[in-house]
């Protein structure tokens, strides 16, 4: 198990398998987070589930784990997802579409132009760097706000590894 979850660093993805059924599972996670509701708060049903870490200050940066619980072979599986709320990835992700569309036009304006040689868009290799420029600020940005969240993180890897072990069954 372990294993597989130290991959985590380089990836913030993780695969787990376990011995308990769905249900149990799914119950499993529901006592770890009350017994550590002081740490954690979350969203959990039989198949999915949104984890995050308590903080005293609620940031725009928070990270959440996403559990995906299926049935696989006779063993449950939890897919597991590390990461930003989908609006600060889906925010990220839009920034750097727009900027890399922005640099290939201007590149593109910039190259035509000195191919035909004429001089209609002096503009277009400035503005080229400039669009380079704001794509290594939102890299440091979004690099900023993973150091910002690395005990969340932490604290979410631990959710993560304890959460799958078994409760203790009461007779």
């Amino acid at each position: 198990m372990s294993e597989t979850l130290n991959n985590i660093r380089n990836r913030p993805r993780f695969k787990l398998y376990t011995d308990m059924s769905l249900e149990e599972y799914e119950a499993n996670l529901r006592d770890y987070l009350d017994k550590h509701h002081d740490q954690f708060f979350g969203n959990i049903n039989k198949e999915v589930a949104t984890i995050f870490v308590r903080t005293e200050e609620e940031s725009y940066w928070k990270p959440n784990l996403a559990l995906r619980i299926e049935k696989e072979d006779e063993k449950t599986v939890i897919r597991g997802i590390f990461g930003p709320s989908s609006a600060v990835w889906t925010f990220f992700m839009f920034l750097y579409f727009l900027f890399t569309v922005s640099w290939m036009t201007f590149f593109t304006l910039f190259y035509v132009e000195n191919q035909i040689n004429t001089n209609n868009y002096p503009w277009a290799l400035p503005c080229s760097f400039v669009v380079l420029v704001l794509i290594g600020l939102t890299y440091a940005a979004a690099r900023f706000g993973q150091s910002k969240a690395k005990y969340e993180m932490q604290e979410l890897r631990k959710f993560a590894e304890e959460s799958t072990f078994h409760a203790e069954k009461k007779d």
